[in-house]
């Protein structure tokens, strides 16, 4: 095992050291307000902190975490990324936002009494620049607790979500990030750790900027007016539930039965005729393309899951060039609206591209 040397500077904190300081710090961070000092000038907070705490002669890292638990303070600001400071500052803007929220006071219109849309971009700049895996529907551990079963509060709790997005797309438009496209991910649910989904919006607006994008795009956007206007639910909305694991077991009437079945064996892909040549080359791509694209999203490789996507701009192009979708055939039409619903669902595995623009 290598030594450490003296000139590297000081070891390596282990996490429950880290921890430990980070707590002592959360505990003491406060104190300076009821001090004299900060008393007569309230712009001292913090700042005064970290004084007394050197002058008590508590660790470098925890004075350092009580002077800067409150940044960043306003755009252009120091952003913190030394690790127990990270910890405080976080929570500190955090707890303020779930106590808001949980309790039905989130900024309304220009009205912002409390700075909580500060305190977002706050925790915002702050995991990004320390690139912190902190998902958000972690924080609000507290909300699922202590107001379980509250439908108001659960509303609210969905409420800091979204106004999480809202910030999200606010610090992310100076650096050329667009809304649509951060709504696109966001809108899929689930995915709540700000730093994986702006990797994901990144290669997801250097995907639709590309001809491959564009017209995939179009294409999709083709598919779901399709689909739409047809109100199509997928071949299990067609057939009714008879409450058994058979869909067969309860029917008698000999000419309904081979409807039936005819349905159910399109679900499982097994067509009833066969397929224009474009046809199949679409149902060819959507077996290929869809696992590659989520194994990429998996492994977070999302220019690879974009990538994957690209390859399935040929084939739809091709199937709305030369095939009928609402053939006069109902076995053609329900298979073939049942592609398109497969291709729009192979999309919305990287992203919602009904909330993109353009």
């Amino acid at each position: 095992m290598p030594l450490h040397h003296p000139a590297d500077g000081p070891p390596p904190r282990s996490g429950e050291e880290l921890a430990a300081q980070a707590e002592l710090a959360a505990r003491l961070c406060k104190a300076d307000l009821v001090t004299e000092m900060v008393g007569e000038f309230p712009e001292l907070q913090g700042l005064m902190g970290g004084y007394y705490a050197r002058a008590e002669r508590l660790p470098e890292e925890v004075a350092d975490a009580i002077r800067d638990h409150y940044k960043p303070v306003g755009q252009g600001d120091e952003v913190p990324t030394a690790p127990v400071t990270v910890a405080v500052a976080l929570a500190d803007k955090l707890d303020t936002l779930i106590a808001f929220f949980a309790n039905e006071m989130a900024p309304t219109g220009s009205k912002d009494p409390f700075a909580l849309r500060r305190a977002a971009l706050g925790v915002i700049g702050l995991m990004i620049a320390s690139a912190v895996r902190l998902p958000l529907y972690e924080i609000t551990r507290f909300w699922r607790k202590n107001f379980e079963g509250d439908a108001s509060r659960v509303s609210s709790r969905q409420d800091l979500l979204a106004f999480f997005a809202d910030r999200l797309k606010v610090q992310q438009r100076e650096a050329g990030v667009r809304h649509d496209l951060i709504d696109a991910v966001f809108a899929l649910g689930g995915e709540d750790d700000l730093v994986r989904l702006l990797a994901r919006v990144h290669a997801l607006q250097a995907f639709v900027s590309t001809e491959d994008g564009t017209n995939l795009l179009a294409g999709y956007k083709r598919a779901a007016n399709i689909l739409r206007k047809e109100d199509w639910q997928g071949i299990e909305g067609e057939i009714a539930s008879t409450g058994e694991e058979d869909p067969l077991a309860n029917v008698d009437d000999p000419d309904l039965a081979p409807v039936i079945a005819a349905k159910m064996a399109d679900r499982h892909g097994a067509l009833s005729y066969t397929p224009e040549p474009e046809e199949s080359a679409l149902i060819a791509a959507l077996d290929s393309a869809g696992p590659r694209a989520a194994a990429a999203l998996e492994a977070e490789d999302f220019a690879g899951a974009m990538t994957a996507l690209a390859t399935l701009r040929g084939p739809i192009d091709a199937f709305f060039d030369k095939v009928t979708v609402n053939d006069a055939d109902p076995a053609k039409r329900r298979a073939r609206l049942e592609l398109l619903d497969q291709f729009r669902v192979a999309v919305h595995k990287v992203a919602d591209f009904a909330r993109i623009e353009g």
